[in-house]
């Protein structure tokens, strides 16, 4: 244990060694904390005798999770499979899988995916008379996700807003939304966590269980967390308090999900005492890319401080490119992939990150111009493919009869027939009895023919092979027995989407040779648990465009951050917001921390808004960023001087014309004011320039009356101008 404490630094050891009692470990960009909470781990088992199973590390991404669990297996061995290292959502899952009953619930339930929370509220937002375009699906969403957030029931929600029009009719939608959940013993996202702290609160004999099982606790990016997850935690370690928690406030970025900061910064509030260990030595970027994000987020008030620094390298200054547009910028992005590549990166190694998806269409187009292999991490996943979630509707309906919200997607796919009337008469028929389609279905069977009969014993087959057949086996029948694998025969892109289901019947026979005790309900709550960053590979050789939301907990050899512009980013909307600024600061500090070796902010002086261009100044935060760390190259101030210097020797050849021509000629001439520049400077003079700024003269070479100057501008380089039209200042 001694040689895992001494690959530690002072405050990571400090960390990994305090496991009584409340702790807070504020870890900066890449400082570390993974190392810090699996070497925490392995010394509480190594070192304290703490039996596995009562410990329990929570994490937000799988990937996170799963990186845990094998780095402390290489630590400790197998003793490491005996403990819980989950997300807060898998979690809880397993949580209410146990004792869901408790609310009334059956241990069978479903988890809906937005798309079907989407189809969800639509149908409630009908059924209510309500106006689609006053109530759209997401705003609704949105709202409902707050609530079940700050842990508000349908009845608490219209209790609080009853006197507020809009809000008291989102209360309706979300009541009729809940019921219809409950209903088909569906549960969403937020419910897993809600319902979790529910079942605490009212039965105090299961939170009792849960506390004696789980004596340490661990919880990974508590900046992220909302005031649902932070209940659940408190609930959780109210006893015992030995509960290490690991963020940093400077990365909350994820306040439009329910994200409160206020949890970090509150902790010691919450658990009186803590320890608080500050963890600011960085192990990825140079001091250069560390300088700027330091320099940007202390603009920020409210914060808990710390000061990120390295004992590595000073690093190349950052690069920040001024283009004329947008198609510029985007030019501009792919002429440095290109050089970069020359220099031996590989594309894997760089990153694009942008603040709003729409802002990669113009830079996604110049890569495709250009032949270059990139990939946009945000865009579709596996599982939101359509044959993808028609077989995961078949699998649901399967598990759980009850399931509306997938008896709909896939009664009549493929095609058997089932007309508007019929399921018309199926939906009032489960309405009158208050039960799902499926038992309305059931219960009168005789009253239905064709379609909806095969239907029916089609699902009860596949049923009833749950359990006595492999899941990857169970797939392949809903695949064959449904039809659906002939249809696709019929279909144009029949062979892509044939070729994808192959994949997720591999992904189950994965799922089942990999599981020690592999059960269908396990094998389900993972494909919907599932995320875009789970599934990032760090092997494939293409650069990935992502939002800087999606690139938190990602690095990169190299990083473009484009858009740095005030109204791009930060958005418009965060200008006038004093907090939304500094959300938008955090951010900035997330994407510029994502570099190790070389960092680009590209802007633009105009971009292209629906149809129409708009102007724009640098983001404010390249105010923040001290000169001397970056390099500005201005396309327009470049194009400005060429044009002047085109000027400059045009005059020049001017001047050597007048002196050929006609007396009388030279006459009418000399009527126009003469240039008067200065033309008795000498090599070693340090002069400024209105445009270039100040710089030193490299030589000075006599041009007929004028003199050619080659001078060395700070920031901008060499320049060749005529002494007469350059107006040049003598600063010594």
């Amino acid at each position: 244990m001694n040689d895992i404490l001494n690959q530690l630094n002072p405050p990571q050891r400090e960390a990994v060694t305090a496991t009584e009692g409340p702790v807070l470990v504020l870890a900066g960009a890449g400082s570390g904390k993974t190392r810090v909470l699996t070497y925490r781990i392995a010394y509480m088992l190594e070192e304290k005798n703490i039996a596995p199973w009562n410990i329990l590390a929570i994490t937000f991404t799988n990937k996170a999770a799963n990186e845990m669990a094998d780095r402390v297996e290489a630590l400790v061995g197998a003793a490491a499979n005996d403990m819980w290292v989950r997300t807060f959502h898998s979690a809880c899952v397993r949580i209410l899988r146990r004792d869901i009953e408790r609310l009334g619930y059956g241990r069978n339930f479903n988890i809906i995916d937005a798309d079907d929370q989407k189809s969800l509220v639509k149908e409630c937002v009908r059924e209510l008379r309500l106006s689609e375009d006053e109530f759209p699906h997401r705003s609704v969403l949105a709202e409902i996700s707050r609530a079940k957030d700050g842990l508000y029931t349908p009845e608490e929600y219209c209790r609080e807003f009853a006197t507020e029009y809009r809000l008291s009719q989102v209360g309706r939608i979300y009541t009729l939304y809940q019921n219809k959940l409950r209903r088909s013993n569906d549960v969403d996202f937020d419910d897993l966590i809600m319902l979790t702290v529910r079942l605490f609160r009212e039965c105090p004999d299961v939170l009792e269980y849960y506390r004696n099982k789980f004596k340490y606790i661990l919880v990974d990016e508590y900046q992220d967390t909302n005031p649902a997850q932070n209940e659940l935690i408190i609930l959780l370690a109210g006893e015992h308090r030995n509960i290490c928690v690991v963020g940093d406030d400077d990365q909350s970025i994820y306040k439009f999900r329910g994200a409160d900061i206020s949890n970090i910064l509150e902790f010691e509030k919450a658990f009186p005492n803590a320890k608080v260990v500050r963890l600011e030595q960085n192990y990825r970027s140079t001091q250069n890319i560390l300088d700027a994000a330091n320099s940007v987020i202390k603009n920020n008030t409210g914060r808990k401080g710390k000061h990120l620094w390295t004992d590595g390298e000073k690093g190349e200054n950052i690069q920040v490119y001024r283009a004329n547009n947008d198609f510029d910028e985007a030019d501009y992005i792919v002429k440095q992939i290109r050089s970069l590549a020359a220099d031996g990166y590989r594309y894997g190694d760089i990153a694009v990150l942008f603040r709003a998806k729409s802002s990669s269409k113009v830079i996604e187009d110049c890569f495709m111009r250009a032949a270059l292999p990139y990939r946009v991490l945000s865009g579709l996943r596996f599982y939101d493919r359509k044959e993808i979630r028609d077989m995961i509707a078949y699998l649901r309906l399967i598990k759980n009869p009850d399931d509306d919200v997938s008896l709909r997607r896939i009664i009549n796919v493929p095609s058997r027939k089932i007309g508007k009337v019929t399921l018309d008469a199926i939906n009032s028929m489960a309405a009158r009895e208050g039960v799902s389609l499926y038992r309305a279905i059931s219960g009168h069977l005789e009253d239905f023919k064709g379609g909806v009969a095969e239907f029916y014993t089609l699902i009860e087959n596949l049923r009833s092979l749950v359990g006595t057949v492999p899941i990857d086996e169970l797939v392949q029948r809903v695949y064959e027995d449904s039809g659906y694998e002939k249809s696709l025969e019929k279909d144009e892109k029949g062979q892509e989407r044939a070729e994808n289901i192959g994949e997720l019947i591999s992904g189950a026979s994965h799922y089942t040779e990999t599981v020690d005790e592999p059960n269908f309900d396990d094998y389900m709550d993972n494909l919907v648990l599932v995320s875009d960053v789970d599934n990032y590979d760090e092997d494939t050789d293409a650069v990935v465009m992502m939002t800087m939301h999606a690139s938190k907990g990602l690095e990169f050899p190299v990083v473009f951050i484009c858009g740095f512009d005030d109204g791009v980013f930060p958005s418009v909307k965060a200008i006038f917001d004093p907090e939304e600024i500094q959300e938008e600061r955090r951010i900035c500090y997330v994407a510029i921390t994502r570099a190790r070796q070389r960092l680009y902010l590209t802007g633009s002086h105009s971009r292209m808004v629906f149809g129409k261009t708009s102007v724009y100044k640098p983001s404010r935060f390249l105010n923040e960023i001290p000169e001397e760390l970056y390099e500005l190259t201005d396309a327009r101030e470049e194009m400005h001087a060429r044009a002047e210097q085109l000027r400059e020797t045009m005059g020049a050849m001017m001047q050597k014309k007048e002196k050929k021509m006609p007396t009388a000629t030279v006459t009418m001439s000399a009527e126009k004011p003469k240039p008067t520049g200065n033309v008795n400077l000498k090599a070693g003079d340090t002069v400024s320039h209105p445009k270039f700024g100040e710089g030193v003269i490299i030589s000075a070479q006599p041009v007929g009356n004028d003199v050619h100057y080659k001078i060395n501008f700070n920031g901008v380089g060499e320049k060749n101008l005529l002494g007469l039209y350059a107006k040049l200042t003598k600063i010594n």
